[in-house]
């Protein structure tokens, strides 16, 4: 075992060993335990063997940063960056990258063949593994775990989640010996403290030393919608509380990016958490940042980082959060406001986290925050070989009781769910490399169906329960008589009753007519007397719990009638995965991308292509509606069918007449492949939305940036990152095959104009 300078913890050791043993290992910790020890231990490994590791993470900001980090440990000739839009030394023993360059690699598309993708590699970190369970991104981490080659050991770090064992045995089926390491222990323990408005001049223990919640909690008073804005912060009480109880630095999570910035603009009024020679020190560090990147100089936010605050969030330009976490790093800021994006991994350390609620805002209304997005925020706090504590505040808010918060404290992480979701790439670059049966065999190894057990448990306690009842309304008949003759005596009973009115109403007929009955008549009221006579024969007609047997072979039909859809549910869920691939290739060969079960030339392109809608992209650049664009329009329009629909409704700048005739174009592609994918029930998103579409063209054109944000209601991080969106798919253009030479040289053209400061940092 490579020797560190300091002694491991034992689940530390444990991880290395398993991995010394040539095994895959699965490590839960967490945030903060120091699982990144045991990646360290495969790279010394890998350089020692002169083999290769893979270091993967899920953020472009979280490789960046593992790259700077391992550069000035390992020396820069033995590391490379791979992300979407950046390419350093690729064949170094150690490549950081982002986990969907890793997944792209192992299909063997526009990275080359897998062979040489992973010449060497040895080992392989998923960093961050439990973002599994991100709704849009989750796919590619199974992806890469299935289509890993067994001769590379994963080691996957994950932070705390209830079915780490499930997942271990997952990966232990589809890749190879695979071992978990799961352990709580935290090395700086955490304390948690709750802010009661109406005792705002201390910070109240959450928790009593028996677990019990602090009965000198209040609850806070509700508040009516149209007093909510004149309500009083308390923001200044909670950050002079930290203060005075040697609590800083602190990030301070809140929901919103308006209230980032609000909160640090009134701390920064009212509190002084520098010193002089700590402002020195910050005004000496910003003026040297400011003149290696130009375009921060007259930040508005300056004047806040000398006061010992700052906000990050997806608003502000990379650089600029890039700053302020270079200065919390170093200690000279005091307390970050910021969203929970911050929590996804980032190196800030702090003393404490201040939470400012424990629900947050959806499109569906307030929301509690789950276990693991409790623990991943509260986990920031402490510092390893700085703190002997970490410290966890829960603001106290009317959207949440005291009750509610110590409940979300005391919770255990919430189990990994499968986020496996077939998509346009993935069948093509499947059937370009393997039969239907083969694909579906590979399918059918996805997490998502290997725990579909766990998942599908409500359903199958449903149909436990139907059971059950089923059983309980099982009839002990008195004369010993099967149902048959229950079902027989009813049928008897049934037509009889019927007959009997029948035969009465003709009866009643005839006699106001004064009309004697005919032979007919009188065969059948004989008849329904026999039939009355059969039916006293029965046991059934004298049974005192006739009525009973009768309600329970209703109640049980009805029963039997919801069991079989609920079968039918079962029995798609189980498959929802295949059927879901399926699907996707019934649109692809109705469309023309597959034929006989093997990508066309068409197919082969769309399989390099990576977006939401694979599909949509390939018809566009197929259709030729991009091929006479200058660059500034290809810009245009790939920018509008790269942006998602805003959650506002805003008016955008108006756009050049070439743009605009191009997406009315685009329009008609989306309604016809609306139309296939509507037939097979499909659901993938096709957007077209302008918003930035003027902003870019501009930019392209050579404009200023702050010409192109001039008057924009909208953060300067939302646009480089769309901007850099439109970068992603235009590279795209220009390595995938098929795409008519000159649009390459427009796309070329377009990506080197885009890439300017403040867009091109990093």
């Amino acid at each position: 075992m490579y020797n560190f300078p300091f002694e491991l913890d034992d689940f530390q050791k444990q991880a290395c060993d398993l991995i010394n043993e040539g095994k895959s290992v699965v490590v839960c910790a967490p945030t903060g335990a120091g699982k990144t020890v045991i990646a360290e231990h495969a790279i010394h490994k890998a350089l020692e063997e002169g083999t290769r590791i893979f270091y993967t993470t899920p953020l472009k900001a979280l490789s960046n940063q593992k790259y700077y980090d391992f550069g000035e440990r390992y020396g820069t000739d033995n590391v490379g960056l791979l992300t979407g839009d950046t390419s350093i030394n690729r064949s170094a023993q150690i490549v950081v990258m982002t986990t969907e360059v890793f997944r792209n690699m192992l299909y063997g598309t526009n990275f080359g063949a897998v062979a040489d993708n992973l010449q060497n590699v040895r080992y392989v970190v998923l960093d961050e593994v439990h973002y599994m369970n991100d709704e849009q991104r989750g796919t590619v981490w199974e992806e890469s775990i299935i289509y890993c080659p067994t001769n590379v050991q994963i080691i996957a770090l994950s932070a705390t989640v209830a079915n780490a064992d499930e997942l271990t045995a997952w990966i232990n089926t589809v890749h190879s010996r695979t071992e978990l390491v799961n352990t709580d222990f935290r090395p700086v323990p955490l304390k948690f403290y709750y802010f009661d408005s109406s005792q705002p001049d201390r910070l109240l223990p959450l928790l009593t030393p028996s677990g019990q919640l602090n009965k000198k909690i209040k609850p806070e008073k509700k508040v009516p919608y149209k007093s909510r804005n004149k309500q009083r912060s308390y923001v200044k009480d909670i950050v002079r509380n930290l203060a005075e109880n040697d609590m800083l630095p602190a990030i301070y999570f809140t929901f919103s990016r308006k209230k980032c910035d609000e909160q640090m603009e009134k701390c920064a009024t009212s509190l002084s958490l520098v010193t002089r020679a700590e402002q020195a020190q910050i005004r000496q560090f910003v003026d040297e940042y400011i003149a290696e990147n130009p375009h921060l100089y007259g930040n508005k936010h300056i004047e806040y980082l000398l006061c010992g605050v700052a906000s990050h969030h997806a608003g502000l330009l990379p650089a600029w959060k890039n700053l302020v976490e270079k200065l919390f790093q170093k200690g000279l800021i005091k307390v970050v406001f910021a969203t929970e994006t911050l929590a996804a991994g980032i190196n800030m350390p702090a003393r404490s986290t201040v939470i400012s609620s424990t629900s947050k805002r959806t499109d569906s209304g307030h929301r509690m925050l789950t276990a693991s997005e409790f623990l991943q925020m509260s986990g920031r706090a402490g510092r390893r070989g700085m703190d002997e504590v970490g410290y966890v505040t829960v603001v106290g808010t009317q959207f949440q009781s005291p009750e509610e918060v110590a409940e979300l404290v005391l919770s255990p992480a919430n189990p990994l769910e499968s986020r496996f979701s077939p998509s346009y790439s993935m069948v093509l670059n499947l059937l370009q490399r393997f039969s239907l049966d083969e694909a579906k065999e590979l399918i059918l190894k996805s997490f998502g169906y290997f725990s579909s057990g766990s998942r599908l448990q409500p359903l199958l306690k449903l149909d436990e329960a139907y059971n059950a009842e089923i059983k309980a309304r099982e009839f002990a008949c008195p004369h010993k008589l099967c149902d048959d003759k229950f079902f027989e005596y009813n049928k008897l009973r049934n037509i009889y009753v019927q007959n009997r009115q029948t035969y009465k109403k003709i009866l009643k007929q005839e006699k106001s007519k004064h009309r004697p009955l005919s032979d007919e008549v009188i065969k059948f009221g004989q008849e329904t007397k026999e039939m009355l006579a059969k039916m006293h024969d029965c046991a059934c007609d004298n049974c005192k719990l006739y009525k009973k047997h009768a309600k329970n072979i209703e109640v049980i039909e009805r029963l039997k009638v919801k069991q079989n859809k609920l079968a039918k549910e079962i029995e798609r869920q189980r498959d929802i995965f295949w059927n879901k691939f399926l699907a996707h290739r019934s649109v692809l060969v109705d469309m023309g991308y597959i034929v006989e079960d093997y990508p066309t030339a068409k197919g082969i392109t769309t399989a390099q292509i990576r977006s939401e809608n694979e599909l949509f992209i390939a018809e566009i650049i197929f259709s030729g509606v991009l091929d006479n664009l200058t660059p500034a329009q290809l810009a245009g329009v790939v920018c509008a069918i790269t942006t998602e629909d805003l959650r506002i409704d805003i008016p955008y700048r108006p756009f050049s007449e070439p743009i605009r005739k191009t997406l009315n174009l685009i329009r008609n592609i989306r309604r016809k492949v609306e139309k296939v994918q509507n037939r097979y029930q499909v659901e993938a998103p096709m957007y077209i939305n302008p918003y930035f579409s003027s902003m870019i063209e501009l930019w392209v054109e050579g404009a200023e940036w702050e010409t192109v944000t001039e008057d924009i209601d909208m953060g300067e991080g939302d646009i480089v990152r769309s901007f850099k969106r439109v970068v992603d798919v235009l590279r795209q253009f220009t390595t995938i095959s098929n795409v008519p030479e000159a649009l390459v040289f427009t796309a070329r053209e377009a990506i080197e104009k885009i890439l300017r400061e403040p867009v091109d940092v990093d």
